[in-house]
């Protein structure tokens, strides 16, 4: 055979032995094709595939140095606090080491308020300075502490009023004179999570009246114990004269009882009925007795006293009833507060107990009328949290302390007025501080470039009118001419695939059945 004949029969053979193997390719991916779709319509659940490992976030969720709730706050500096270095800070500084010596003396786990184990850095450097300047007190306060405004949120001030410890004439036993008795907590009192025997069991919440050994109901109101419904059950610590006295002793939270032989008796809060607190001085103001600007303790005694049936309806009105508890303190001690140490006048106050902690300073600024009923006093006073009161509710909510007697219940009395409060954060809390150790976040793009070409949706912005181009200013005399916003990108409309005839292939070999 001839050289161009071989070849040509070499190509003829390539030739035919490609398309054979493109014949057998394509039948074994139509198989293949044809073995998924067979798979699939028998196994409906596809293997599932392990899931993506979580995505770490960018930046530590790192809870906040303290939260009150409904409050709002304004670091401030010390300069800017007015009043500040007008006050006199030792006498601050040593009712605040009286708190501290509660709070050193602390075993076992504080408690769950940030605020609370956070005293203990300032009290621990307390213990150790017996201060007699104020310029040190002064510095003590301001090297530990950080100033920070407080108020309820929405609102650009606090609220105060006074209170005191009322001394009271009265009697071991009952007379025609003394008649009303001072109760004790009585045995069959029962406030859930607290034994029976408990000292100072809390004045908010629900308490209940023992029956037999399973049946709880509501403690009797004030109304059933005035009628005698715990009469003669030995229960009496003393008698007074006037149930007016009573109700002011009872506000309050202790009183002094002097009797005709010397003697006397210190008594604290010990427990309540269970009953909310109604003020009788807002019930006068409803009912148009007593104007509200010349609303005063000594208005609502006027009244009583002029008014003995009133005063009898009015007082129920105040469904609330203290019991109280006699303390061993000699007459020059001041009356004991919530904290477990004695108050003291000018420097203590009652806060809310819900929202704040034992031992906290704040600083209270204003007028109050403390020289005359129609005086404006200033009063810029650095104060210590060692009381509280079922009516103090609130973030910048205090009653001032105002110690023991006729006088100081005339200056309390009168107290119903609002002031800036600066509560001092040990600088361990201190939000600026923390805020400082936060990680800084990544660069965000140019805030030229976003704004000449913004992102917006397409399908929103076709309902909408286009805006025409805009000048913003990027400084006193620049001027950038803004582009129409960019639309985002059309998604790829979907094609369907053409079907096309298929064609018979020559020599397919027909697969047996």
């Amino acid at each position: 055979m001839a050289p161009e004949a071989r070849i040509k029969a070499f190509l003829k053979n390539s030739a035919t032995a490609l398309c054979a193997g493109v014949v057998v390719l394509s039948s074994f991916s139509l198989g293949a094709e044809a073995a998924r779709r067979h798979y699939r319509s028998h196994h409906h659940h596809l293997p599932e595939l392990p899931a993506p490992p979580p995505r770490a976030l960018p930046y530590p969720q790192l809870p906040l140095p303290f939260e009150i709730p409904g409050a709002q706050y304004l670091p401030l500096a010390w300069a800017d606090v007015k009043g500040w270095s007008d006050d006199d800070h030792l006498a601050a500084y040593k009712t605040f080491r009286a708190s501290c010596r509660t709070i050193n003396a602390q075993t076992g786990a504080a408690e769950p308020k940030a605020l609370a184990g956070s005293l203990s850095e300032p009290c621990r450097a307390a213990k150790s300075l017996e201060l007699t300047d104020d310029a040190k007190a002064k510095t003590f306060f301001e090297e530990n502490f950080a100033a920070l405004r407080i108020s309820r949120l929405g609102e650009p001030d606090g609220f105060v009023t006074g209170y005191y410890e009322p001394v009271l004439e009265g009697s071991r036993t009952q007379t025609d004179v003394f008649n009303v008795p001072v109760y004790r907590r009585p045995s069959n009192l029962f406030v859930r999570g607290y034994k029976q025997d408990s000292v100072s069991l809390p004045n908010k919440g629900p308490v209940y009246r023992k029956i037999g050994r399973r049946k709880l109901v509501p403690y009797y109101d004030r109304g059933e114990i005035e009628d005698g419904k715990i009469a003669g059950r030995g229960l009496e610590i003393a008698w007074l004269k006037d149930p007016t006295d009573l109700l002011f002793a009872q506000i309050q939270g202790s009183a002094r009882i002097k009797f005709d032989d010397g003697g006397t008796v210190r008594l604290n809060y010990d427990a309540y009925n269970g009953y909310p607190y109604t003020a009788v001085g807002r019930i006068l103001i409803e009912r148009g007795i007593i104007p509200k600007e010349e609303m005063s303790m000594q208005k609502i005694r006027e009244w009583m006293a002029q008014t003995p049936d009133g005063a009898r309806e009015l007082r129920r009105q105040n469904r609330s009833y203290i019991f109280f508890r006699e303390v061993n303190l000699s007459d020059k001690e001041e009356a004991v507060g919530a904290q477990g140490i004695p108050l003291t006048a000018g420097r203590s106050i009652a806060v809310d107990k819900a929202l704040h902690v034992y031992g906290t300073p704040f600083f209270i600024e204003g007028e109050l009328p403390i020289d005359s009923e129609r005086s404006k006093t200033p009063f810029h006073r650095l104060m210590i949290a060692q009381d509280t009161g079922s009516a103090i509710i609130g973030p910048a909510r205090a009653d001032l302390y105002f110690g023991a007697g006729a006088d100081a219940g005339r200056v309390s009395g009168r107290l119903r007025h609002p002031m800036h409060f600066v509560m001092l954060v040990p600088k361990g809390l201190d939000p600026s501080v923390r805020g400082a150790k936060l990680p800084v976040p990544d660069p965000r793009p140019s805030m030229k470039i976003a704004k000449l070409f913004p992102q917006t949706d397409l399908a929103k912005d076709q309902a909408k009118p286009a805006a025409p181009a805009a000048a913003v200013a990027q400084g006193k005399n620049d001027t950038v001419a803004v582009a129409n916003p960019v639309p985002l990108p059309v998604p790829r409309p979907v094609i369907e695939p053409v079907q096309e005839p298929r064609r018979p292939a020559k020599n397919r070999p027909h697969r047996q059945q």
